[in-house]
């Protein structure tokens, strides 16, 4: 799977300030792995086998993170995303098969953060883990009691809420408050899927990945975006938030 090196830690990995991580996986081998080098480097790590050591940890203290795997006995890793997201914020970072990739669009469609494959080296989801927490971080520095206006919808960022003019509310995953942030940052300009990338994940995109094409579309789906006049694809730039005017 991977192989955890002595060398491979900075003297800044070593001293960052504790985060707890909750790692769920069913593979005993991934867990003490995972556990051995992400301690090392400066967080506190929780495992779990299943969904049920998982929420006795969750309720005794909420981590900052959790790395969740697909395939776990009882309660698989989607439906466990799926009854985190209804009670929390907490950013996930699923862990999947290398060929499951309507695994990995179905989770970040039911508000999981992030993905990877069971490839991966230790680096990088060591990055991963951090570009999230710093993501994380901003969302919640953002949260100053300000309430965005822009055409039938009211967007409260301390809530983490949509509000149709309805009455009609839906609360936001990390990946879709951090992405309608930006968007209403930037309204009318064209944004890179490296742009986008870089804001959501804290990394550049990968060309053959359908993550940012996921979040467009389930941010679409929130603003009733049948038709694909307010989130415009922009042929060879990427995408744009059109909008004429927007109130505070």
């Amino acid at each position: 799977m991977f192989v955890v090196c002595s060398g491979d830690l900075t003297r800044r990995e070593k001293t960052l300030h504790k985060k707890t991580i909750l790692v769920v996986d069913d593979s005993e081998e991934i867990r003490d792995a995972l556990s051995e080098y992400l301690g090392r480097s400066g967080f506190e790590v929780l495992t779990a086998a299943d969904g049920e050591e998982m929420w006795q940890h969750f309720h005794r203290r909420e981590p900052h993170l959790i790395v969740l795997d697909i395939m776990l006995p009882g309660d698989d890793g989607l439906t466990l995303c799926r009854k985190i997201r209804t009670r929390s914020h907490v950013p996930i970072l699923m862990l999947t098969a290398v060929c499951d990739e309507v695994d990995r669009v179905a989770g970040l469609e039911i508000g999981a953060d992030d993905y990877m494959t069971k490839t991966f080296s230790p680096r990088e989801l060591l990055a991963r883990i951090k570009a999230l927490l710093r993501r994380s971080q901003f969302n919640r520095s953002a949260a100053t009691g300000r309430q965005i206006q822009f055409l039938d919808w009211t967007f409260d960022t301390v809530k983490r809420q949509l509000i149709h003019h309805s009455g009609e509310v839906t609360q936001l995953s990390g990946a879709d408050f951090s992405l309608l942030s930006l968007l209403l940052q930037r309204p009318n300009q064209p944004l890179s899927r490296d742009d986008i990338a870089r804001f959501v994940w804290g990394r550049d995109a990968d060309p053959l990945e359908r993550g940012i094409d996921v979040q467009m579309s389930r941010l679409r789906k929130h603003l009733r975006d049948e038709d694909r006049t307010i989130i415009i694809t922009v042929r060879n730039k990427g995408y744009m938030l059109a909008l004429d005017s927007m109130g505070d």
